[in-house]
């Protein structure tokens, strides 16, 4: 794809300025991007016996993997791999690419669980793209796809809507800019194209609409509320390229007003930016760069902005998004970011993704578009709008076989928003009263048979992240040795409003329902008194034993011994026989709540065999004193399993 042109061209003249500082022939031509002669240059090099350094055996390895020579990329890298440990995170992708270009996906993810030190969110990434690839039934996807007028021999990519026309880039020959004698290609200019009611583009002619250069203009971005023009342009000094102290001319990115005036937004000599966008409802720059705190190649970031002006340090969408490979290309539309990358589990170089923008800002795992958009060669500059139907309509490039030059620019037509609808359950789990992060929690997702979704365990802090293809009926379960637990299923109308924030889950330790009381491990309730030779229940006995259907329902493998005793006031016999009728009244109570047989072991009525002081028959006491003696308790049997 032209990602590879777009910066490879404005670096020829820099790379070739300071070759002298390349320690052979193979290394000028792998820094020009001229791959072919780079492989002749190094295996010359090794034919008459000179020492391959590490890093020209990994130029040797991308030059392979540049010109499709997967295998030999695939055998040298883990060559590399092996032996040495220069192998950058941007590298390892390759060689994970490289893997799964030769049909071995096992491999691949092998490796993937090998490879020590990778975030969380790129293996997780990882695995939900293979699941979805996997199971990718039906290739077209919706998409209707055609190729347009406009497409030349050479390089046409990065659409962009400009009212009813489009705008693109092209390195198509012109009089205003100038060829590299090497390469062949343009310095990179926009276009504009008139577009017809079928989608179609005709009538491209160079665009007037901004300041004009020599040297690179392109990846366009228009917004129409404000009649401005970000874009990307060569540094200049003056009317000449402008170069850092290593011989490096970069790419800014700045913004031409309808009225003429321009400025820069983002330009650094040493680093380049590329395809911005800017999302008007939080007035962020989107952008991509190849910032030092990279995850791999190239990283999408964005700047905060207040009426044109940059008032951020460019920020990392982080691991979610940015991965070892390239990120490019960002586009936000309704509430979703698209964008292409290069990641090892895609299905070709670059591919069109897809991730939902949730309500803090936070981002799902972004999803591949499928085989109905995307295939093994490179697709990227994805943009989206309303049709005039009820569907969808956009544009994208891709330099697949078929088509006019090095990359075309594709229209397509598709039914809604594309790519898979996806659910996901978030949130945090905490321990009340402070509301106290819980670690290690498992939290699992089931379908409506029973069948395992997805399951993780919540993470320092608590949080939990979990994403599945859309299904209607999910169960949510959360669940910890020792605490209580939540079982939730959700149906499509409650799902839909589960996705609008994060859950935030308390669960209480069995430790904070129990207490010790006569040498035994007792569910932490309020007493309470029967009539005196009476085994009816009353309301106020009632609340009790809620209580305790709660506390069990928040434990459901606690298993119950229900004891009852009396005073001494009345005889032995009576008192024992209206203990075990107290007993069995609230087992009955307790059961017609909710809870089951194996949640009430034994039911034990003792009357007054277990006097807790002097007020023993024929002894006075006082009225309190007698009552010290009324009492239930709820023994917890199996505390020892529950984790106590």
């Amino acid at each position: 794809m032209k990602f590879k042109l777009f910066i490879s061209i404005f670096l020829l003249t820099a790379s070739l300025a300071i070759s002298q500082e390349f320690a052979s022939k193979g290394d000028q031509y792998f820094y020009s991007y001229n791959y072919e002669d780079a492989i002749r240059e190094y295996h010359k090099q090794m034919a008459n016996g000179k020492i391959m350094t590490n890093h020209q055996l990994l130029n040797l390895a991308d030059s392979y993997f540049k010109t499709r020579q997967y295998d030999k990329a695939t055998k040298l890298y883990l060559d590399i791999n092996k032996n040495d440990t220069i192998m950058s995170d941007h590298r390892f992708n390759k060689m994970l690419q490289s893997l799964a270009k030769t049909s071995e996906k096992e491999r691949v993810r092998a490796f993937l669980k090998s490879k020590e030190g990778l975030a969380n969110e790129l293996v997780e990434n990882a695995d939900f793209n293979y699941q979805m690839l996997d199971s990718d039934k039906e290739p077209a996807s919706g998409f209707f796809i055609f190729n347009l007028d406009i497409n030349g021999s050479q390089a046409d990519f990065s659409p962009s809507f400009y009212n009813d026309k489009v705008l693109f880039s092209s390195s198509r020959k012109s009089k205003s800019k100038r060829v590299y004698g090497p390469s062949g290609e343009s310095y990179l200019d926009i276009y504009v194209a008139e577009a017809d009611t079928g989608g179609n583009l005709k009538n491209a002619s160079v665009f007037k609409g901004i300041p004009d250069s020599p040297y690179h203009k392109s990846t366009p971005y228009y917004l129409a509320n404000s009649g401005s023009i970000y874009y990307v342009l060569s540094n200049m000094d003056g009317k000449n390229l402008a170069f850092d102290e290593k011989g490096k001319n970069a790419l800014s990115i700045g913004m031409a007003y309808d009225n003429g005036f321009f400025r820069f937004l983002l330009k650094d000599l040493s680093t380049s930016f590329y395809y911005p966008f800017f999302d008007e409802e939080s007035e962020r720059l989107y952008f991509s760069a190849n910032f030092e705190d990279s995850y791999g190649g190239t990283d999408i970031y964005y700047v905060v902005t207040n009426n044109g002006q940059v008032m951020s340090q460019p920020i990392n969408l982080g691991p979610r998004i940015n991965t070892p490979g390239n990120e490019i290309a960002p586009y936000v539309f309704e509430g979703s970011l698209y964008f292409s990358s290069d990641v090892f589990y895609g299905l070709g170089g670059m591919d069109i993704y897809k991730s939902n923008i949730l309500s803090d800002q936070s981002l799902s795992i972004p999803v591949n578009l499928g085989s109905g958009i995307n295939t093994k060669y490179d697709e990227f500059g994805f943009i989206i709008k309303k049709d005039i139907t009820d569907g969808m309509m956009g544009y994208f490039s891709s330099n697949r076989p078929g088509g006019k030059g090095a990359d075309d620019i594709y229209g397509y037509r598709v039914s809604g928003q594309p790519g898979l609808q996806t659910i996901i359950f978030r949130g945090k789990v905490v321990q009340p009263p402070y509301d106290e992060p819980l670690q290690d929690v498992n939290i699992s997702l089931t379908d409506a048979n029973g069948n395992l979704l997805k399951q993780a365990v919540t993470r320092r802090d608590g949080s939990y992240h979990m994403e599945i293809p859309y299904t209607d009926v999910v169960t949510l379960s959360i669940a910890k040795k020792s605490f209580s637990s939540l079982t939730e299923t959700y149906n499509p109308k409650t799902l839909e409003e589960m996705q609008k924030a994060p859950k935030q889950v308390q669960l209480s330790s069995i430790g904070d329902i129990m207490r010790d009381r006569e040498g035994k491990k007792v569910l932490d309730v309020n007493d309470f008194y029967f009539a005196s030779g009476k085994s009816t229940l009353t309301p106020d006995i009632n609340l009790v034993l809620d209580r305790v259907v709660e506390m069990v329902q928040m434990f459901p493998e606690i298993q119950l011994s229900i004891e009852t005793h009396t005073d001494s006031r009345g005889g032995r016999s009576s008192n024992k026989r209206v203990s075990e009728k107290r007993s069995e009244a609230i087992k009955a109570y307790l059961l017609q709540k909710g809870l089951s047989e194996s949640n009430i072991v034994k039911t034990a009525g003792f009357g007054e065999e277990k006097i807790l002081n002097n007020c023993k028959d024929g002894v006075y006491c006082l009225d309190f004193l007698h009552k010290q003696n009324l009492r239930t308790l709820f023994v917890v049997e199996n505390y020892e399993e529950l984790g106590l």
